[in-house]
C-alpha cells in the first residue's frame, strides 16, 4: 500500500528527528499487534458509519495510557485526515522500513521441532556469512514438515523438509514410470 508506506515513512523521519524512533517502533508494535488480534477493532476503523470524531475519542481511549505522545498525535492526524482505514497497513510498514533504517534482515526458520540454542547458533552463525547487519531470527514449529527445515532470508527460501522430499517423491512417481517402445 502506497499511501500506508508513506505515512509510515513520515512517522519514521518524524520519530528520528524526535529521538523517540526505539519508543515509536514500540508503539507501533502495540498497535499492529490489537490489529491482528481484533478483527472488530480493525473493522471500526473502516467503517463509513462510525463518524471521525468518534474514532478518534477511541483511538485515545484505547492508545492513550499505552503509547507515546508522538504516536498518538500522529494517529489523531491520520484519523483526522479519515485514512484510519490505514493504520494497521501503516504499522507493519513502519517495521518493514525501521528494519531497512536499522540494517535488520529477518530470518524465518520453520522445523518439525523447537530448536535447541546450539541448532539456532549454528544456522545463525551460516546465515551471519552471507548477511550484513543485524539479524532477527523467526521460528516457528510445523510438526507437519515431519523433519528438517524451511529457512527463509527476504526472499530467498531454502527448503529441506522430509516433507517437501516426499513430496517430490510422489510427484516424480505419479508420472509415467514406463512408456514402452513403439518398434
Amino acid at each position: 500500500m502506497i499511501v500506508a508506506s508513506r505515512y509510515a515513512k513520515s512517522l519514521l523521519d518524524l520519530s528520528i528527528e524526535n529521538k523517540q524512533l526505539e519508543v515509536v517502533r514500540k508503539d507501533m508494535q502495540i498497535i499492529d499487534s490489537l490489529c491482528k488480534s481484533n478483527r472488530e477493532f480493525v473493522l471500526l476503523l473502516e467503517s463509513p458509519v462510525v463518524n471521525t470524531d468518534k474514532k478518534i475519542a477511541i483511538l485515545k481511549s484505547i492508545f492513550e495510557k499505552n503509547i507515546s505522545t508522538l504516536s498518538l498525535s500522529f494517529l489523531n492526524l491520520i484519523a483526522s485526515k479519515r485514512r484510519e482505514n490505514y493504520i494497521s497497513h501503516i504499522a507493519s510498514s513502519f517495521d518493514a522500513q525501521y528494519k531497512i533504517y536499522k540494517n535488520i534482515t529477518t530470518v524465518k526458520i520453520e522445523s518439525a521441532i523447537a530448536l535447541d540454542a546450539k541448532l539456532k547458533e549454528s544456522v545463525l552463525s551460516l546465515v551471519k556469512q552471507n548477511v550484513k547487519g543485524e539479524i532477527e531470527l523467526m521460528e516457528k514449529v510445523n510438526p507437519s514438515l515431519i523433519g528438517g527445515f524451511i529457512l527463509t532470508i527476504n526472499d530467498k527460501q531454502i527448503d529441506q523438509s522430509i516433507a517437501s522430499k516426499l513430496n517430490k517423491l510422489k510427484k516424480d512417481f505419479s508420472g509415467n514410470l514406463f512408456v514402452p517402445s513403439m518398434n
